[in-house]
Order: C-alpha cells, then structure tokens, then sequence
C-alpha cells in the first residue's frame, strides 16, 4: 500500500513537469498551441491539455514567370 501512496504522489508531480515540456518546444518552434490548426498553418507538435502546437506555412519563394 506504501508502494502504491509514493507512486501516486511522484506521478502527481511529474505530471505538470511534462506538460510544460510540450507548450517550451512549441514556442521554441515559433509556434501557438491551439484547439484546431488554420488553413495556412501546419500541426507539428502537441501541447498540453489536448491542445496542438500550430506554425503559420511559409511560402517557397518559387515564381512561375520565369519558366
């Protein structure tokens, strides 16, 4: 039962640690953690709390007049 009391409490403070891990690389990839991506943004990573990590798609630079 011991055993049962200290993984409770070490998962109750590992938990937000986790969390927060998620929401640090999604702002280091310049990105906002929202419900649902627009249409000009990519998903490429999760947030907490069911929340995905959403980066504004660049455009390519291509031009078609030249070819």
């Amino acid at each position: 039962m011991r055993t049962f009391i200290f993984l409770s409490a070490v998962l109750l403070f590992v938990a937000p640690a986790k969390n927060a891990f998620f929401d640090e690389k999604c702002q280091k990839l310049n990105g906002r953690c929202v419900h649902s991506c627009e249409k000009n943004e990519e998903l490429v990573a999760l947030c907490q709390k069911s929340l995905r990590c959403c980066v504004t798609l660049q455009p390519c630079g291509r031009n078609n007049e030249d070819g």
